[in-house]
């Protein structure tokens, strides 16, 4: 399925001008049609997933409990 910057923009909750940005710098790859770029949004399936994958395990890492300390004798 092919986007739109507008709608590349609401589908991955930027401003329009920087997805324009990385449109021109090549970092988001399109296809101008003689009068706007079309952008496949399967290009950005991977991406979500490993930010989706990145959101979870920062969450399991805030919901590890701290363990108990770990009684050290001073030895002065």
């Amino acid at each position: 399925m092919y986007l739109t910057i507008e709608e590349t923009a609401d589908f991955l909750s930027m401003p329009e001008q920087q997805v324009r940005k990385y449109v021109v710098e090549g970092r988001i790859k399109s296809v101008h049609d003689g009068e706007q770029y079309l952008i496949n949004q399967s290009q950005f399936e991977h991406h979500l997933k490993q930010v989706e994958e990145v959101k979870r395990q920062i969450d399991e890492w805030h919901n590890t409990p701290i363990p108990e300390d770990i009684d050290v004798k001073d030895e002065d």
